[in-house]
């Protein structure tokens, strides 16, 4: 008999022994016992809680239908206000419906029960009331109202439903601090004309609101739930708003309920993202549940909270603790000599593990042609091959990154030539101008020409003056020169970019507005830098605004620093590009109309004056870029901090 089998076999009889023991004890008796039957509980009890949510709404349905079936006979609208009428008395000192009213085929209000002088509003778009008038059929569910539509009703509505949120351990992160809806139960019936049976006459719509309402989860408790032990209740009920406790009967450490605490993250995936039924072991506020949960939806579909029944883990957990002490006694021994057995196995089985070490290192250290170049003949062997191939892919996709970036430096390179030639072209340009405009000058002085003459050489030297500043601008900004920061005002840059969009072309259908900060202190930068940051961002604008717009420049101060807003009324940016507009060669726009190096470059700038570039766009509403600079005496304060 080998070594080999020999190892194999004492391992296989060392697993049987050990974890035959662990499966027998702790999956046969704990979870066919303990978890599994107290889960099945839950889940016929969270069958109940919903029976129980749902007959409410079907009260309120039935009763409408009352009123519906009074007027087969005779159909009065005064006698149907004073029915809906009667009708919320009896129910409301029931405690079964909280609002109740009629509105016509149009959605329009026209008696409410709990509020008879107002008529005023419009329910076409109530959940409820919109599917009556759809499918001239009655409806009933959950749906979630806003709190000014909760006022109208009933301020005190209102009041209910605006709780306060508790922090709430392993609940998801939130910006929330109150809940601004309510949540609403109802049911809507059609009435229709007694001459004509398909005619719609008015729709009767009742609804109570859950926030608060505590005999509502008391009642699923007491339902499905045995007395209280030693005074205290082993299951609770609760209604959830997304995922805040509206309704509640899970009690706070200060024995209060715990209205405002907030699911799990967990449990929040489960049940409000993916939609599914969680049944499990939970922590909820303050204690162990066992624990179910499910979604509620509106009319539509759509999640708007869940409904929770649970168990206290606490009188369950006896049985269990015997078990795990009776568990770790017996598997002591054995764990101690498998541990000993694994250990020489382990250091055979995992021999490749070394040269897929070295080779891992191998490529941390750049050098991508580093692979394992074994192949055991096992799993180990496939997972070797598994790494070299992926390293394959590694060193494929890094050659490919390469070459992509070699091009765009080469388009960028490109650029830049033609942004030298057409510094050149400006040169060369600005010595005729001068010519022209000199002897504009001179012809003008001549004693013996027309008035229409000299309106001809203003007309001459004014154009030619203004070509020959769009020029002088275009060189300044070409021309190669170190960064140079120094105190300027922003506005005078705002200015030379204006002059030099101005004369494209492209800006004749937009319309450029400013409006500049006149007692604007002076800031600290380069001037050359600014302004091909102030005209990418003015191109950009345009090049969003094909069919022409508006481009409006504002500057002010604010506190220590300069701000400039540069808005355009062009297509936008849609959200799944926001965030990547500032990363280098990303860009939208086809190929060769840009690299995708103009605002990260106009970024690294920004930061390099120790300032902010930031983005807030709109999709086909608009776009707008936010410079902000420090005021010149406080980059002096930092540079002398920092030195």
């Amino acid at each position: 008999m080998s070594l080999r089998f020999r190892l194999t076999l004492g391992l296989i009889a060392v697993i049987l022994l050990a974890y035959a023991f662990l499966s027998v004890v702790v999956i046969q008796h704990v979870n066919r016992v303990f978890l599994h039957e107290v889960q099945n509980r839950v889940r016929l009890d969270l069958n109940s809680a919903r029976r129980v949510f749902d007959g409410h709404a079907k009260q309120i349905l039935e009763r409408l239908e009352t009123v519906r079936d009074l007027h087969q006979t005779e159909l009065n609208i005064q006698h149907l206000k004073d029915d809906i009428h009667n009708l919320f008395s009896s129910v409301q000192n029931k405690k079964i419906c909280d609002l109740m009213l009629l509105v016509n085929p149009e959605g329009e209000v026209i008696f409410r029960a709990h509020q008879p002088d107002n008529t005023s509003g419009d329910y076409s778009q109530n959940p409820l009331v919109e599917q009556v008038l759809q499918t001239r059929a009655p409806a009933t569910g959950a749906f979630l109202a806003p709190l000014d539509q909760l006022t109208v009703e009933n301020p005190e509505l209102a009041a209910r439903a605006n709780i306060q949120l508790i922090e709430t351990p392993a609940a998801k992160p939130t910006d929330a601090v109150e809940l601004n809806q309510g949540m609403v139960l109802g049911a809507a019936v059609p009435i229709y004309h007694q001459s004509d049976p398909n005619q719609l006459l008015a729709v009767a719509y009742g609804a109570i609101l859950l926030n608060r309402r505590y005999d509502l989860v008391d009642a699923i408790r007491d339902e499905i739930y045995q007395e209280p032990v030693e005074g205290k209740h082993i299951g609770m009920a609760t209604v959830f708003q997304g995922d805040v406790r509206i309704a509640t009967n899970v009690p706070t450490v200060e024995q209060g309920r715990a209205e405002g605490t907030r699911l799990s993250e967990v449990v929040y995936q489960r049940v409000l993202e993916n939609g599914e039924v969680f049944a499990d072991k939970a922590f909820v506020v303050n204690d162990w549940y066992i624990t179910a949960y499910e979604p509620i939806r509106d009319p539509s579909g759509a999640i708007i909270g869940a409904l929770y029944v649970g168990l206290l883990e606490t009188p369950f957990t006896q049985p269990q603790r015997v078990i795990i002490i009776f568990f770790l006694l017996m598997v002591l021994s054995s764990v101690l000599a498998t541990l000993i057995l694994l250990s020489l196995l382990i250091k055979r089985l995992l021999a490749p593990i070394a040269p897929i070490m070295k080779m891992a290192h191998r490529v941390i250290e750049g050098d991508l042609s580093a692979r394992v170049g074994i192949r055991p003949k096992d799993d180990m062997g496939v997972l070797c091959e598994a790494i070299d191939l992926m390293a394959d892919a590694v060193a494929q996709r890094e050659a490919m990154i390469k070459q992509h970036a070699h091009q765009q430096i080469s388009q960028s390179e490109k650029l830049a030539s033609i942004g030298r030639l057409a510094a050149g072209v400006a040169h060369e340009i600005n010595n005729p101008l001068t010519g022209v405009l000199t002897f504009a000058h001179l012809l003008r002085e001549k004693p013996n020409l027309t008035g229409q003459d000299k309106d001809d050489l203003n007309v001459i030297v004014n154009e030619t003056t203004r070509v020959r500043e769009i020029v002088r601008g275009l060189l300044d900004f070409a021309r190669e020169s170190p960064s140079k920061k120094e105190p300027l005002q922003v506005n005078d840059v705002i200015m030379r970019a204006i002059k030099l969009v101005g004369a494209n072309k492209e800006f004749r259908n937009i319309t450029i507005q400013t409006a500049l900060d006149a007692q604007l202190p002076l800031t600290y930068g380069d001037p050359n830098q600014l302004l091909q940051v102030v005209l990418n961002l003015c191109l950009n604008a345009c090049e969003a605004m094909p069919s022409g717009g508006q481009l409006t420049i504002n500057s002010e101060q604010i506190d220590d620093r300069v701000i400039v807003t540069i808005q355009d009324t062009g297509c936008g940016i849609i959200p799944d590009n926001l965030e990547k507009i500032f990363d280098p060669f990303f860009t939208t726009k086809p190929v060769g109309k840009g690299t995708g190096l103009g605002l990260s470059v106009s970024y690294g700038i920004l930061k390099a004056h120790g300032g902010m570039l930031e983005c807030e766009s709109e999709f086909n509403v608009g776009t707008t870029f936010t410079l902000s600079l420090l005021l010149e005496n406080q980059q002096e304060l930092n540079q002398t901090n920092s030195e």
